[in-house]
């Protein structure tokens, strides 16, 4: 069958096989972003791939209750950028760390990876290191496609292409020898010789995916603000929720908050500098690719602006206020992106005042 946009389609996603694991996975949801506790995300652009295992180790000996890992081919600045391959990366993770969750914040099951390919990877991970593992899905960014070769759709096509591609990871994961005809992905006997009990999160910035995401997602996450995920995006949810007898309670909730930890305010803001041209939404439906671009786009961005969107600060209260308003607003969790300029001070902060703040507030 072809695959358009509509209720039914997202509902033949809901497979007998995986109607019989989904308590399962809202547990492990529950497990891995627990009702309001932080998690820690490393950002692959901005430094190498051994510095950023360190801080994750950090990140899991100060308690944080999970890590989220960006999924990208090309990083969002050219000079002095990094770029490291997620997977690779997360299994060398995995071994050097004992309990904390990890997955990708966010994987695009788009182009360069195909959904079968995905799953077969996080399988194997889950094979190899157990309940520790879940899976960031999100319609991607030009930058890690277009040089790849790959014409840029728009937003629609690629909302489609998610859709499809997560009722394949899920076919996967819970049946055999799995045939599939989508508009834009097929399979045919195609299977998997491990299955999988991984938790799927979506990613969603405006109302038509996050109304996707209640009908599809074992978990929502968004880099919208608080406040406009209120009043756009929780209401959608509820409404893509409602269509697979289900309610946003139902739901995990997360919140990613970009920051920069330093005592001298403008020490704390030049790194953040690395993330201009993400503010940018042409960054987000155009077809740029090229690095330099990117960065040469992203000299557009006033301070002021980024000042506006990333959490600037110089004490655990400042940290602690927007998780808190995160919280008030219907979050049940958030994690924190930090591009600080001492990364393991800021990992010290939260081991010291930030984490243990918030799970006293749990208990």
């Amino acid at each position: 069958m072809a695959i358009t946009r509509g209720e039914n389609v997202i509902r033949s996603t809901f497979t007998t096989a995986y109607m019989e694991l989904r308590e399962e996975l809202r547990e492990l949801c529950a497990k891995f972003v627990p009702k309001g506790s932080i998690s820690y995300s490393i950002n692959l652009d901005i430094a190498d791939a051994v510095t950023l295992r360190e801080y994750a180790i950090l990140a899991e000996k100060a308690e944080f209750t999970s890590i989220w890992v960006s999924d990208h081919f090309h990083p969002w600045f050219h000079n002095g950028a990094h770029e490291t391959q997620t997977w690779v990366w997360m299994t060398s993770l995995f071994e050097r760390t004992q309990r904390i969750p990890v997955g990708t914040g966010v994987t695009a099951p788009i182009f360069r990876y195909h959904p079968a390919i995905i799953a077969q990877a996080f399988a194997t991970m889950e094979v190899l290191y157990g309940k520790r593992v879940f899976l960031g899905v999100g319609a991607g960014e030009a930058i890690n496609e277009v040089s790849l070769g790959m014409d840029w759709p728009g937003l629609r096509e690629r909302r489609e292409m998610v859709i499809e591609a997560v009722q394949i990871l899920r076919k996967l994961w819970t049946e055999e020898f799995v045939n599939f005809t989508g508009k834009y992905f097929t399979l045919r006997d195609a299977n998997l010789y491990m299955k999988a009990d991984i938790p799927i999160f979506l990613a969603a910035s405006g109302p038509k995916m996050a109304e996707v995401v209640g009908e599809l997602g074992d978990g929502f996450v968004t880099i919208k603000g608080a406040d406009y995920s209120k009043q756009k995006l929780f209401p959608a949810l509820e409404r893509g929720a409602r269509k697979t007898g289900r309610s946003i309670q139902d739901i995990s909730k997360i919140l990613e908050i970009d920051l920069s930890y330093h005592e001298d305010y403008d020490k704390a803001l030049a790194p953040l500098r690395t993330q201009a041209a993400p503010l940018l939404p042409e960054m987000f439906t155009d077809a740029i690719h090229d690095t330099r671009e990117v960065e040469r786009r992203g000299e557009r961005v006033t301070d002021e602006q980024l000042a506006k969107s990333y959490v600037i600060g110089s004490s655990a209260e400042d940290f602690i206020r927007p998780v808190e308003a995160a919280f008030d607003c219907g979050f049940d969790h958030v994690y924190f992106a930090s591009l600080s300029p001492d990364e393991r001070a800021f990992i010290d902060l939260c081991s010291k005042q930030i984490v243990p703040y918030f799970a006293a507030r749990t208990h």
